[in-house]
């Protein structure tokens, strides 16, 4: 297995604090894409989640927009779409005509999961057919067709036939992921000849089989010969080992609150974590942190680098896709992201 460092990616759920406004929180994240374009990493992906106190990237492809005006090199995409919360033909265009504002540049990562509770779900999905989870490979494969440059065609069941583009002269294509966190879409992906990403930052489980099935299901695509996958991974770095312990607290607590089903709010300050830990701290919160933390990378920029190269190594990858989960002090600024800016600058070193 190969020694060196991985290209490294960001992933961004465009996190909010508490007393930070969906303003400051998207402004902190741009300048997160300024910095990572800077620093030479790879691509850069917004997710998407709905009705979420801390989390602010609700869609994907307006970040997007805004993420290529503020950046020159790094790839920048969507990591990734929830399709049957949209109809294809939306998504396809959507995707197209950033393809046009920036060329070259543009991932389109699918998922087939909703994003939020089942009362967002309902609401998402009120466009018939297009919510129709079954329907999932179908509405892949019509993306697929309406953002090539050929476009589609429909076929009337009275005969004849009516063309459909996503824009009307497009000279390329944003590249099509699939994502995941099941077996399902490392399958369908192999059998489409797609790139794949597991979910790893969220999930953990699972992986080796999905990897397994994905490169050993693979049916060449022209596009895509050989399979393509990267990894995800939460992650803090800073300049000393209890400095990043201290801002992974804020993300572990309310991924315990996501687990524990317990009622959201907007993301902790390292202080306001450590006060509510001393006299909230129950023994299935601290399960669900320790198990989380046991799966992210947090330490120093040396210490974390490290960790990255044998993760990758491990798993026969040339990228890995950070979460920079570092939370904030308090008093620091609510229009930046500070801990983040350090993370990516630390392990990009």
């Amino acid at each position: 297995m190969s020694t060196s460092a991985p290209a490294l990616s960001v992933l961004d759920l465009v996190p909010v604090r508490t007393g930070q406004t969906s303003a400051q929180a998207v402004a902190s994240s741009l300048a997160l894409v300024a910095r990572a374009d800077e620093l030479g990493y790879r691509r850069y992906w917004f997710a998407e989640h709905h009705n979420m106190p801390s989390v602010a990237s609700t869609t994907p492809p307006v970040l997007v927009a805004a993420a290529a005006a503020r950046s020159e090199r790094i790839r920048v995409g969507s990591g990734g779409v929830m399709l049957p919360n949209h109809s294809p033909l939306v998504v396809a265009e959507q995707f197209a005509a950033l393809e046009a504002l920036a060329p070259g540049r543009i991932d389109l990562g699918i998922g087939r999961a909703p994003g939020s509770d089942p009362v967002i779900t309902q609401l998402l999905r009120m466009s018939g057919t297009t919510s129709d989870v079954e329907r999932f490979p179908e509405h892949v494969r019509d993306i697929l067709s309406l953002v090539s440059p050929e476009g589609a065609t429909v076929r009337y069941t009275s005969g004849g036939t009516y063309d459909v583009h996503a824009t009307p002269a497009a000279e390329g294509a944003p590249e099509v992921w699939l994502l995941g966190s099941s077996d399902y879409s490392a399958r369908l992906a192999a059998s489409l000849g797609l790139p794949y990403v597991f979910a790893n930052h969220f999930s953990g489980e699972g992986l080796d089989r999905a990897l397994e099935l994905y490169r050993g299901g693979y049916r060449a695509s022209e596009a895509h010969p050989e399979p393509q996958t990267f990894l995800t991974i939460n992650a803090v770095a800073a300049p000393t080992a209890e400095e990043a312990e201290a801002r992974a607290l804020p993300q572990l607590r309310m991924m315990a609150r996501l687990r524990t089903g317990k009622a959201l709010v907007a993301l902790e300050t390292v202080e306001q974590a450590r006060a509510a830990l001393a006299v909230e701290a129950d023994v299935q919160t601290e399960s669900v942190m320790a198990a989380a933390r046991s799966r992210w990378l947090v330490g120093t920029g040396n210490e974390v680098r490290a960790q990255l190269t044998e993760f990758a190594s491990r798993y026969a990858v040339d990228e890995v896709m950070i979460s920079p989960v570092a939370g904030a002090f308090d008093g620091e600024p609510m229009d930046a992201a500070l801990a983040r800016v350090q993370t990516l600058e630390l392990l990009a070193a």
